[in-house]
């Protein structure tokens, strides 16, 4: 349905959707930037990022415990002219491109989608969850990307299978490659802080239930095999969808926020057509592939006026039925 033939209350809705997002999400910045308790209270993924500027102590650290910093010392070397700046700064910058990444992901969806309890969630913490859900989108296109789950969360890279079951050597070759020089590099910055972290990874410590916290008790080398296996499937038969749920499916612990990777699947299927992210895997170009607009719908095959171009549709997503 066209905006013109909505009814007036739709309308009205429909352009007020992205302004009332922009409004909910700058107080929450503006509460971080002004350092109002206790939405900067000690206790969040993000104030974990913000103690590495004094340094990683990964023995005295596990997962669960507050302030906890589990991610390999080359993502915090990324991050350290940002967490250089005062606690309250940081914070709102860090919640600030959390709503950008959402409002990229879902368009005029962002607010509703904001609301829904793990991602409402993931945006209080500051996890990487959007993060995630952008390099399963764009990581196809630029293999780069795949370095940030790897240097993370580690095993969510089980969905380079994807390259590997396809055949796409050059692409497996630049994520893993990027990855490797990345890694190299901080190692030659700080080794023994890369000593440290490989002895988190070998003590295999996950957390405990209790103390409020919240995360699906089942064991990773139960998950893995079947995360690597529906990314398998997906590569052979097309169907792109698998790769946040493969991703979600292989974190070292799925917590409560987690589920905020599958944000992803909204611009795969065809109702996220109109959102930014949609518009670009649909190979618009231009500000049409950043537009916070809804695109006009699609028209029907064969209706093209002469002179035009078929739109791209998204291999393995409504372009096939499987989406």
């Amino acid at each position: 349905m066209s905006t013109d033939a909505m009814p007036d209350w739709r309308r009205m809705a429909t352009d007020l959707a992205i302004p009332a997002f922009l409004v909910v999400a700058g107080t929450f910045v503006a509460a971080r930037l002004l350092d109002i308790r206790p939405w900067t209270a000690p206790a969040y993924d993000v104030w974990a990022y913000w103690l590495t500027r004094d340094g990683m102590d990964y023995a005295a650290l596990s997962p669960g415990d507050t302030g906890a910093y589990l991610y390999s010392p080359a993502f915090a070397q990324a991050i350290a002219p940002l967490v250089a700046l005062p606690w309250p700064v940081f914070a709102a910058l860090w919640t600030a491109l959390q709503a950008a990444l959402l409002l990229w992901l879902s368009g005029r969806h962002a607010l509703l989608i904001l609301l829904l309890p793990p991602v409402a969630l993931s945006v209080l913490l500051g996890q990487l969850d959007l993060a995630f859900a952008i390099v399963a989108l764009v990581g196809l296109r630029w293999p780069v990307v795949w370095a940030l789950p790897l240097l993370t969360k580690v095993t969510p890279g089980i969905a380079l299978i994807w390259f590997l079951v396809r055949g796409e050597w050059r692409s497996l070759t630049i994520a893993l490659g990027a990855t490797g020089v990345i890694a190299g590099a901080s190692y030659l910055a700080d080794p023994q802080a890369w000593s440290d972290w490989i002895g988190l990874l070998h003590r295999r410590e996950f957390p405990e239930l209790g103390g409020g916290l919240i995360y699906l008790p089942v064991s990773i080398w139960l998950r893995l095999p079947l995360a690597a296996l529906l990314v398998a499937w997906g590569a052979r038969t097309d169907r792109r969808w698998v790769l946040p749920v493969g991703i979600c499916l292989a974190l070292p612990t799925i917590w409560l926020n987690s589920p905020t990777i599958l944000v992803a699947l909204l611009p795969l299927a065809a109702a996220g057509a109109a959102t930014p992210a949609g518009a670009w895997l649909r190979g618009a170009r231009g500000p049409d592939a950043w537009s916070l607009r809804p695109l006009p719908p699609p028209r029907p095959r064969g209706t093209v006026p002469q002179g035009e171009e078929e739109p791209a549709t998204i291999k393995g997503a409504e372009a096939d039925g499987h989406g």
